[in-house]
C-alpha cells in the first residue's frame, strides 16, 4: 500500500516537472517572439543602400532625416521609364555627393509604395526630385542631369544659402484694393489650406509667378486664403477650392485655362495682350469669309478713342477666351461690309451660309449700351443655323439643349464639300422651322463612342440623329433612310414628349441590400433623385486607383448610417452609366456628391480634399436632412 502510494507520488512529480518544463519552453518561445518583433521594429527604421543610394520608408524617414542637414531625394515609381533611364545617372549622383566634405546622402522612395510620404511631399509626377534642407523640402525645378542637380544640391548646402521669397503676392481684405485695382491684369487664387487640389497647385502656380514676375511688364500672380477671408470669398462668389480669377483694373472675369505651370505661363501672356486683335486690310476679312471654320467677329471705330470701342473691349475681355475678336479703323474695311462707325459685325464663313438666314448681323454700340449687351449679342449669334459641332468647340459652340445632331461623314474638303453640303441642306429644311433648337452637323468617325452609347453605332445607315436634351437626357432616332420629312417628324416627335430617352446602363442589380447601394443609368432617377431620402453618391471609374483605395472606407461609411431610413450611401461607375442630371458634373474620379431631400437640383460636391471616414461622416452630418442619430451617438 505504502509502495503504490510512493509511485502514485513519484509520477505526480514527473508530470509536474514535465509541465514547468513546457512552460520553460513556451515562454523562452515569447522572449524569442518578443525579440523577433524589437528586430522587425529595427529592421522597419534601418536605412538599406542600394547601388550607393540610400532606400527612404515612411517607417524611417523621420528618423533618418533628423539630423541631417540636406539631404537629396529622388521619388519615383517602379514602372516609370523616365526613372529608369535616370537611375544610373542618380548612382553618379549619389557616388559624388558621397566624396563631398561633408558629405550629402543621396536617397530615393518609392512613391507608389510608400503613399504616405508621397502624399506627405505633394507628390504627382515621377521622377520628383526633393532636396530637404534641416527638414524643410525644396522642389528642384531643372533639369535630370548630373551637373545641373549636383550644383543645385551644393548651392543649397551652403550655410549662407537661404529660399527665394515666394513670387506669389499673398492678399488680405487689407491690401486686396490697392493691389488689385491699381493692376492692368492679375491673376488670384483663392484657396483653403487643407485642400488637396489647391496643395497640388501651390508649387505649379508658384513657379509660374516666378517666371511672370520676371518679364519686362511682369504679370502678377496672387492668392487668397478663402477660409480666413471670408468677405472676399463671398463678394467674389467662391464656391469650391481652388477657384481662379483674373482681375483688370479691379474688374474679376474667370480663368479657364490651364493649371500647371507652363499652361499657366503661356495664358496669361495672352491674357495680358488686348482681347480683340486689329485687322487693317479687306484680304484679311476674305481669308476668314473663304477659309474660316468659326464665326467672324469684327467692330468698326474711328479710333482706339472711340466710346464704342471702349464699350467694346470691355465685352471683349469677358468673352476673349470663347471667341476670336477683332476690330478695325479702316475705312477700306468699312466700306467693304457696308458698316456704319460704331457697328460690331458678325457673319459665318462662306461654307455655314444658307437662303435661310442673313450673311451678316449688325449691332450699332450706343454710349448707353452695357457690356452684356454686347457679349449677348455677339453669343446669341455666334453659331450658324446648321454649324459643325466637333470636339475642339462643343463646349463653347453647342453645349445649349436640346441640341439636334445629325452624324454622317462630315468633310468640307475639295473633293467631298458637295456631299457634306447635301444632306446639310436638307437638315436645313427642317432647322429653319425649329428656331428655339440647335442643329448642327458632327462627323461619324469623331463621334463613334457616342453614337454606340446611343445605339446606333451599328445602324448601317449613312445618316444618323440624335437629339441631346437637357439634364443629360438622350434620343436616338430609329436607323432608317434619312430625308428632311423624316427628320421633321423626329423633331415633331420629342416636341411633343412622345420620344422615350436612351439610357446607357449596366444591367439593375438583383439584390442591392449592401451598406453602400449600387446606383445604374435606369436607377438614377429612383435612387438618388428620391425627395424623400438624402443620398451620399460616388461617381467612380474601376481603372482608377484613388477610388480603389477610398473603396474600404467608403464600405465603412455605409456601415456606419446602413440603419439610417433616411440616408443612402451608393455609388456608382461613371464610365458605364449615364448620369441623368447636369448638375452632377464629374471632371475626375472619385467624385462625390451629397443630395439633400429637400434640394435634389443643387448636390453638395465634397471638396474638402481628405477621403477618409472621419471627414466623410463629418460632410454627411453636417449637410444631412433627416438624420435620426448624430455621429455621436452612432
Amino acid at each position: 500500500m505504502e509502495l503504490k502510494k510512493a509511485s502514485l507520488l513519484l509520477l505526480l512529480l514527473l508530470a509536474l516537472t514535465a509541465l514547468a518544463q513546457e512552460d520553460v519552453v513556451e515562454s523562452d518561445g515569447e522572449e524569442e517572439e518578443d525579440g523577433d518583433d524589437e528586430e522587425e521594429e529595427e529592421d522597419d527604421e534601418s536605412v538599406k543602400e542600394e547601388n550607393g543610394v540610400l532606400v527612404l520608408t515612411d517607417a524611417n524617414y523621420d528618423s533618418f532625416i533628423a539630423d541631417k542637414d540636406v539631404v537629396l531625394i529622388e521619388f519615383y515609381a517602379p514602372w516609370c521609364e523616365h526613372c529608369k533611364k535616370f537611375a544610373p545617372e542618380y548612382e553618379k549622383i549619389a557616388s559624388e555627393l558621397k566624396e563631398k566634405e561633408p558629405p550629402i546622402p543621396v536617397a530615393k522612395v518609392d512613391g507608389t509604395s510608400q503613399t504616405s510620404l508621397s502624399q506627405r511631399f505633394d507628390i504627382g509626377m515621377y521622377p520628383t526630385i526633393k532636396i530637404v534642407k534641416n527638414g524643410q523640402p525644396i522642389r528642384y525645378k531643372g533639369t535630370l542631369n548630373k551637373e545641373e542637380i549636383v550644383s543645385k544640391v551644393k548651392e543649397v548646402a551652403s550655410p549662407d544659402w537661404v529660399p527665394p521669397p515666394d513670387a506669389t503676392i499673398t492678399l488680405t481684405d487689407e491690401n486686396f484694393d490697392a493691389m488689385v485695382n491699381n493692376a492692368d491684369i492679375i491673376l488670384v487664387e483663392f484657396y483653403a489650406p487643407w485642400c488637396g487640389h489647391c496643395k497640388k497647385l501651390a508649387p505649379q502656380y508658384e513657379d509660374a509667378a516666378q517666371e511672370l514676375s520676371k518679364r519686362s511688364v511682369p504679370i502678377p500672380l496672387a492668392k487668397v486664403d478663402a477660409t480666413a477671408e471670408t468677405k472676399l470669398a463671398s463678394k467674389y462668389q467662391v464656391t469650391g477650392y481652388p477657384t481662379l480669377k483674373i482681375f483688370r483694373k479691379g474688374k474679376p472675369f474667370e480663368y479657364n485655362g490651364p493649371r500647371d505651370t507652363h499652361g499657366i505661363i503661356e495664358h496669361m501672356i495672352e491674357q495680358a495682350g488686348p482681347p480683340s486683335k486689329q485687322i487693317q486690310v479687306v484680304k484679311q476679312v476674305q481669308e476668314f469669309l473663304k477659309d474660316g471654320d468659326d464665326v467672324i467677329i469684327v467692330g468698326i471705330f474711328n479710333g482706339d478713342q472711340d466710346p464704342a470701342y471702349s464699350i467694346y473691349q470691355d465685352a471683349c475681355n469677358s468673352i476673349r477666351e470663347d471667341y476670336r475678336l477683332h476690330h478695325t479703323f479702316s475705312s477700306e474695311i468699312q466700306n467693304f461690309l457696308k458698316a456704319s462707325l460704331g457697328q460690331l459685325v458678325i457673319m459665318q464663313p462662306e461654307k455655314f451660309n444658307s437662303q435661310y438666314e442673313p450673311k451678316m448681323r449688325t449691332l450699332t454700340i450706343m454710349e448707353t449700351m452695357s457690356q452684356s449687351d454686347v457679349t449677348n449679342f455677339i453669343t446669341n449669334n455666334s453659331v450658324p443655323l446648321v454649324g459643325h459641332r466637333k470636339q475642339s468647340n462643343e463646349a463653347k459652340r453647342y453645349s445649349k439643349r436640346p441640341l439636334i445632331v445629325v452624324y454622317y461623314g462630315v468633310d468640307f474638303s475639295f473633293d467631298y464639300r458637295v456631299a457634306t453640303q447635301f444632306w446639310r441642306k436638307k437638315i436645313l429644311e427642317v432647322a429653319k422651322d425649329f428656331p428655339e433648337y440647335t442643329f448642327a452637323i458632327a462627323d461619324e468617325e469623331d463621334y463613334s463612342t457616342e453614337l454606340n452609347d446611343l445605339g446606333l453605332g451599328d445602324s448601317g445607315e449613312e445618316v444618323n440623329v440624335a437629339i441631346l436634351d437637357a439634364g443629360g437626357k438622350k434620343y436616338a432616332m430609329e436607323p432608317e433612310e434619312f430625308d428632311s420629312d423624316i427628320l421633321r417628324e423626329f423633331v415633331l416627335a420629342f416636341k411633343k414628349g412622345k420620344l422615350k430617352p436612351v439610357i446607357k446602363s449596366q444591367p439593375i442589380p438583383k439584390s442591392n441590400k449592401g451598406p453602400v447601394k449600387v446606383v445604374v443609368g435606369k436607377t438614377f432617377a429612383e435612387i438618388v433623385m428620391d425627395k424623400k431620402k438624402d443620398v451620399l453618391i460616388e461617381f467612380y471609374a474601376p481603372w482608377c486607383g484613388h477610388c480603389k483605395k477610398l473603396e474600404p472606407v467608403y464600405l465603412e461609411l455605409g456601415k456606419m448610417y446602413k440603419n439610417e431610413e433616411n440616408l443612402i450611401i451608393a455609388k456608382m461607375d461613371a464610365t458605364a452609366n449615364d448620369v441623368l442630371s447636369d448638375k452632377y458634373k464629374t471632371e475626375g474620379f472619385p467624385t462625390i456628391y451629397f443630395a439633400p431631400s429637400n434640394n435634389k437640383d443643387n448636390p453638395i460636391q465634397y471638396d474638402k480634399g481628405e477621403r477618409d471616414l472621419e471627414s466623410l461622416s463629418k460632410f454627411v452630418e453636417e449637410h444631412a436632412t433627416k438624420l435620426s442619430r448624430r455621429k455621436d451617438e452612432l
